[in-house]
C-alpha cells in the first residue's frame, strides 16, 4: 500500500465514509465493509477529497484535455478535482440525467467534450454509469482516456469478473483507484482497533473476491 492510498484510508474512516461492521449490498450480500462518499457534505472534506483525485492523476503521469463527471456523485467529485489543480485552468464537464429542452438545452454541462478525457467517479459497481458516460463522450467526439474512481472493491459481479474489469475488457481503458480491498486489509492487519473486522473481510473477499 503507497503512501496516498494510506491517507486516504484515514480519510474516509475518518470521516466514516468507510465504515465496518455488518451491511447489505444493493446485491443482497451481507458485506463486512460499507463505503459511502455521500458523506462528503462539507467544502472542506470536498476540497481534500479533489486534492486526492488530482495527487493520482498526477502519480500516474495521465495528460488530459478534459475531466467529466456523470451525474450525480461525480459531478461534486469532478469540480472539487479541478477546482485542486489551482490555477492550471482545467476544463471540466458533466451530464444531466434528464435532457434539457429550454434555455441552453442539451444533455451536457461544462466545457465542450474533446480531446482526451478522463472519467470522474466515486466507485464502479455495475458499471452502468460508466459505460453511459464513455458513449456520451464519444458521440460528442471526445476520446475517453482514462477512469478514476475512489475505491476498486475487487468484488465479482453476476460473473467471474469485477466491474472494473469488464469495463477494462469492454472498453480497452485505463481504470485507476484511490484504494482497492487488498489496501484496506492490509490497513486493518496495521491498526489493532480494526483487527477484530480482519476475518470477516477476508472470508467475504474468499467468496466474492475477483
Amino acid at each position: 500500500m503507497n503512501t496516498l492510498s494510506e491517507q486516504f484510508i484515514n480519510f474516509t474512516i475518518s470521516n466514516q465514509i468507510l465504515k465496518f461492521g455488518e451491511f447489505k449490498t444493493k446485491a443482497g450480500r451481507i458485506s463486512p465493509y460499507f463505503f459511502n462518499m455521500g458523506l462528503i457534505n462539507n467544502g472542506k472534506d470536498l476540497k481534500e477529497l479533489g486534492e486526492f483525485y488530482r495527487d493520482l492523476i498526477k502519480k500516474n503521469n495521465i495528460t488530459f484535455d478534459l475531466l467529466f463527471g456523470p451525474a450525480y456523485k461525480g459531478i461534486s467529485i469532478v469540480s472539487a478535482t479541478a477546482i485542486a489543480f489551482g490555477d492550471a485552468k482545467i476544463n471540466f464537464a458533466f451530464n444531466r440525467k434528464e435532457v434539457k429542452d429550454h434555455g441552453e438545452g442539451g444533455q451536457i454541462v461544462g466545457y465542450p467534450i474533446q480531446g482526451d478525457v478522463i472519467i470522474i467517479d466515486d466507485v464502479i459497481s455495475a458499471g452502468t454509469a460508466i459505460r453511459e458516460s464513455i458513449n456520451i463522450i464519444k458521440a460528442h467526439g471526445g476520446n475517453p482516456k482514462a477512469i478514476i474512481v475512489a475505491i476498486d472493491r475487487q468484488e465479482k459481479g453476476q460473473g467471474p469478473e469485477s466491474a472494473i474489469q469488464e469495463v477494462k475488457n469492454d472498453f480497452n481503458i485505463d481504470v485507476f483507484s484511490l484504494i482497492n480491498l487488498d489496501d484496506v486489509i492490509d490497513f486493518i492487519k496495521k491498526n489493532k482497533e480494526l483487527n477484530q473486522y480482519l476475518e470477516k473481510i477476508e472470508n467475504y473477499r474468499s467468496v466474492y473476491g475477483a
